[in-house]
């Protein structure tokens, strides 16, 4: 289901609004639930234990995190100097990592947030970001380092799906059909992706909005995937094309 954010978009008119406080503006955007007491929470919670170090800071925002969130399992560990937006939508099954300077942002005035399923590894400096859209892991994903996850609609990696360092997955993006107002002024279109299980994704590689990569493909490193990949498919290049069948 496409998704269109007209040009009057919804987050920078609350950063500039002249009819908000700055204290109302701050709730809005990253506690994301109004009342004094939410707020509270967030505040203590993340100052006393977010950049905490060495193993006391893993035991206690594994301890303390939980209540954040809006639900998360058994065995998860949390690492340090995570920033996390949206708590209350963020739901993280067991056994799931995630490493140093993270980004869980789940803003949105409709969405369903991120769901984190069992058995996830995402690594350091890795970011998961909605823009009014809902990120959805399978089980047994594994993201690399330095890696970003946008979502403006729907964003799915299926179970057992590996991502290498520096993947991109941008579900969203900008018309630039008008010449008469800026591109930034216009429509932000959001399509969706979704990549299937047992996928395979090389370091580098760029998928682009409004994609569906079938099923144990594997896609090259540094490939920008701008068109659907069938099912067991090796993809590779600028633009990505399928090379070989895996079968």
């Amino acid at each position: 289901m496409i998704k269109i954010e007209r040009y009057e978009d919804k987050i920078q008119k609350e950063l500039f609004a002249k009819d908000k406080s700055k204290f109302t503006k701050y709730i809005n955007l990253f506690v994301g639930k109004k009342g004094i007491f939410n707020l509270l929470k967030y505040e203590i919670i993340l100052i006393l234990f977010q950049d905490m170090r060495g193993a006391a800071g893993i035991f206690f925002r594994n301890l303390f995190f939980p209540f954040l969130f809006k639900k998360v399992g058994r065995g998860v560990s949390f690492g340090r100097s995570l920033t996390i937006r949206h708590p209350g939508k963020i739901s993280i099954e067991d056994d799931v990592v995630i490493d140093d300077y993270c980004v869980l942002d789940a803003k949105g005035n409709s969405n369903k947030g991120i769901y984190i399923s069992e058995h996830n590894f995402i690594g350091r400096g890795t970011i998961l970001s909605c823009k009014n859209g809902d990120i959805m892991l399978g089980k047994n994903v594994n993201i690399g380092f330095s890696c970003e996850i946008f979502s403006g609609s729907r964003v799915i990696i299926g179970e057992n799906t590996l991502i290498a360092a520096y993947v991109y997955i941008i579900g969203g993006g900008h018309a630039y059909s008008r010449t008469d107002i800026p591109i930034a002024e216009q429509e932000k279109p959001s399509h969706g992706i979704e990549i299937e299980k047992n996928c395979w994704l090389g370091a580098g590689a760029k998928v682009f909005d409004d994609v569906i990569i079938g099923n144990d493909a594997v896609i090259g490193a540094g490939a920008v995937v701008t068109r659907n990949i069938p099912a067991f498919s090796i993809a590779a290049g600028i633009p990505a094309r399928v090379a070989k069948s895996r079968k």
